[in-house]
């Protein structure tokens, strides 16, 4: 992995990788293959997870809980073969807004 390559975008396309090839020894092609709604899963259970690391405060918990998090996130992504350029343009879109207006910038 280059330095100036950030680490999401790295893991990111292993994941693409493991989705276009394959192997029986991948635990993101096999999660994968099994379909959106074992991806899904895994995604909400990562995400109890974290909530309940964030509850116990302990932080090595709560960074280990955030990783799984974020790489099951770039699971789905991958799946629905949606850029993680478009999550960070999303965020950039967002930068500098206040959150509430953005909210509400959505029900309107």
């Amino acid at each position: 992995m280059s330095e100036q390559k950030h680490i999401l975008d790295a893991v990111y396309q292993v994941v693409l990788d493991r989705k276009a090839n394959p192997s029986d020894s991948s635990y993101t092609a096999s999660l994968m293959q099994k379909g959106l709604n074992a991806v899904l899963k895994k995604l909400g259970e990562e995400a109890t997870e974290v909530v309940i690391a964030g509850k116990g405060g302990v932080r090595e918990e709560v960074v280990y809980e955030t990783a799984d998090l974020l790489f099951h996130t770039l699971v789905l992504l991958g799946y629905h073969d949606i850029p993680l350029e478009a999550v960070y343009d999303e965020l950039r879109r967002r930068f500098g807004t206040s959150g509430i207006e953005e909210k509400a910038s959505r029900t309107s």
